[in-house]
């Protein structure tokens, strides 16, 4: 029997897919117009990954990112007008203009926060999940990270601690191929980053990246393996970084051509929308209305930002954890 997906899942998928990339774009457009303070990390060409994991999760679950966080708070539920505020440094932000592009956060949503400092982001979401275990509550915590940041000492150190006390975590390597400008194989003694998790007793494995369904489904086993209360899971996307580490990035460590192949053959939308019409499953009608829809919806987030204003200088030392 051919598998099938529940229409509003389809639905819901696709446009945070396609509104993370009108949300990406626009930030490109924007940054590089000289509009927005501090750097900024796109998660174009990745959408499948972020969306593909977190329709798996509840509002209560928790997910902990990366510095390249922008589409992994779209896909857990974020606003993308305060989003937008935030990166304009605006006190109708986040964190009311005070963290910029790669601080993040939205508790009540379970986003603990985007972060800035590679690998750092694995403890938090293990330290999610033993409080998690110790109410009792079911929920699950997902580290997501870089194939770069899976040679931090972190890694190892928060897959080990999560394994012997059996914590619901779920690690997922966005494997994009490129730790900044550096080829993942030259840095990396293994070509999959999937195989490390025998090391710790855990189960691992590896899908395509750009293919929401693999992800959706790899996800799905992987959550629910982790909520069961057997311990952690590391999950892994072989994907590719479509722009360069940051807006502005040069890219002289690889070509064009390089980039034009991937994004022709693994744009993950481009291969969402192409399989659901093959199945008849939506229609082009529905997948267009909802790209204007994001593109609108963007357009206005853009506009709000703008005319929002500053923190106070009053404020400068208001949100800290200590007076």
């Amino acid at each position: 029997m051919e598998k099938t997906y529940d229409k509003n899942l389809l639905l819901e998928a696709y446009r945070k897919m396609t509104t993370i990339r009108a949300y990406e774009s626009k930030v490109e457009e924007i940054f590089l117009a000289g509009e927005l303070p501090g750097f900024t990390h796109l998660y174009i060409g990745e959408e499948a990954c972020g969306v593909g994991v977190c329709s798996n999760l509840n509002n209560d679950d928790y997910i902990e990112s990366t510095h390249r966080g922008h589409g992994h708070c779209i896909a857990k539920g974020a606003d993308v007008k305060k989003m937008m505020a935030e990166l304009y440094g605006k006190e109708t932000g986040y964190c009311h203009g005070k963290g910029g592009s790669m601080h993040i956060a939205d508790f009540s949503i379970g986003m603990l926060g985007a972060n800035g400092v590679v690998g750092a982001g694995y403890n938090l979401a293990m330290g999610a999940a033993l409080a998690a275990k110790l109410r009792g509550t079911k929920q699950v915590a997902v580290a997501f990270f870089g194939d770069g940041a899976s040679n931090r000492g972190t890694f190892h150190e928060s897959v080990n601690m999560a394994a012997v006390w059996k914590l619901p975590v779920l690690y997922v390597c966005e494997m994009n191929q490129w730790a900044s400008t550096t080829p993942y194989l030259t840095t990396t003694s293994v070509k999959d980053i999937s195989d490390r998790a025998h090391g710790y007793g855990i189960p691992g494995k590896h899908v395509n990246g750009n293919d929401f369904f693999a992800v959706y489904d790899a996800a799905k086993e992987a959550i629910d393996y982790v909520r069961s209360g057997k311990g952690p899971y590391l999950l892994e996307l072989k994907t590719y970084r479509i722009k360069g580490h940051y807006v502005g990035d040069p890219e002289k460590y690889r070509t064009k051509e390089e980039v034009q192949e991937h994004f022709q053959n693994d744009d993950p939308i481009k291969n969402f929308r192409k399989t659901v019409l093959a199945k008849k499953w939506l229609t082009e009608e529905e997948m267009d209305k909802m790209d204007q829809d994001a593109k609108d919806l963007v357009l206005e987030a853009v506009k709000e930002a703008e005319a929002a204003p500053y923190p106070d200088e009053s404020e400068l030392m208001q949100n800290y954890y200590c007076e």
